[in-house]
């Protein structure tokens, strides 16, 4: 019963962002959407952090040969259980649960990939209070190729300089512009890190600029002993979300940046972490060393209703990144290609 009255509390509290819309949150005339919202309402209000999983599931499926839920799989025909889901890059990666339920309820109406950004795009509406939200249409296929080491090699890394990161983002099959980097980097806001992603951070020597205490929180938090000890723990990418013994030790108030308190919100607030030192990635850093990405950090910081407005664009365009390759299906199960699937 106990547990039963958590998961109502949560539910109220998720469809409590949803302002200006109803109690039940968004409605969609087309079927196979309007499945996918009720579904990504109800494991948010079981679990809230599988909101940002979400969100991040579309970056790190369509920076990969397009939308085409190569992420979801565990296995391939050709790639064999060394998938993109295995690559370093891709450390923590979650909600393929939430995808395999959505699934279950849609069958073969809509495609893995087409789930997989419809969710995201429910997740980041929620997450922002209804601030974030973007109309996208079906038609996507799925991919038969998924590989681990094609994962790594083309999603940017955390340590990347800011030449990599234009590089990467203005590559062949993707095509975004510095300003969309920038705009992009703000998902940044929600979710967590893991130690062996910024670890690069925590020397004092040879750390790209951070805030003092910020890195002192963190060595305390999770000191770079651990990963030799095998252990890889995470922390929230935004110190607004983390516990307030750390937040004293990191000298944090939001409130004083001009950042809202609530835990767990899609907005602007990285831009304030950003240009305070208090960003956990070098690649998040690294966009203060170039004249127009810091310009645009300052410009996005101080027009939350800007940035919104560019994330969702951001995103209609990462959403639409076509599937490459052949022989594109629409999978039965998300996890296997048809090929490889047994009723």
């Amino acid at each position: 019963m106990a547990r039963l009255r958590a998961i109502v509390l949560s539910l109220c509290v998720v469809l409590g962002l949803l302002s200006g819309q109803s109690a039940a949150g968004r409605y969609y005339s087309d079927k196979v959407q309007d499945k996918v919202r009720k579904e990504v309402e109800k494991a948010m209000a079981y679990n809230p952090s599988v909101g940002a999983a979400l969100v991040r599931l579309v970056f790190h499926d369509c920076w990969i040969n397009g939308c085409d839920g190569s992420v979801l799989l565990d296995k391939t025909p050709t790639d064999g259980t060394n998938v993109e889901k295995k690559a370093v890059n891709n450390i923590g990666l979650a909600g393929f649960e939430v995808i395999d339920t959505i699934k279950q309820k849609v069958g073969a109406a809509a495609s893995c990939a087409d789930i997989l950004v419809f969710a995201g795009r429910d997740a980041a509406d929620i997450l922002s209070g209804g601030k974030i939200f973007y109309t996208l249409a079906g038609g996507r296929k799925d991919g038969v190729v998924s590989s681990a080491s094609a994962a790594d090699a083309t999603l940017p890394h955390s340590t990347f300089d800011f030449t990599q990161l234009q590089n990467n983002f203005a590559a062949a099959g993707h095509g975004f512009t510095v300003e969309e980097l920038v705009v992009l980097s703000g998902a940044h806001s929600i979710g967590v890190a893991h130690l062996s992603s910024y670890q690069d951070r925590l020397d004092g020597a040879t750390a790209t600029p951070i805030d003092s205490d910020y890195q002192a929180a963190l060595n305390k938090t999770t000191p770079l002993d651990l990963l030799k000890k095998g252990q890889d723990p995470a922390v929230p990418n935004n110190p607004r979300d983390a516990s307030a013994a750390f937040q004293k030790d990191a000298a944090y108030d939001p409130v004083a940046l001009g950042v809202s308190p609530a835990r767990g919100v899609l907005d602007n607030s990285y831009y304030h972490n950003n240009l305070e030192n208090k960003v956990l990635f070098k690649s998040d850093w690294v966009l203060r060393t170039d004249g127009f990405a810091a310009g645009k950090l300052q410009e996005y910081r101080d027009n939350a209703t800007e940035w919104n407005s560019d994330f969702a664009d951001a995103m209609v365009k990462l959403s639409g990144l076509p599937a490459q390759g052949k022989n594109l299906e629409i999978r039965k199960n998300c996890r296997f290609t048809n090929q490889q699937y047994y009723y």
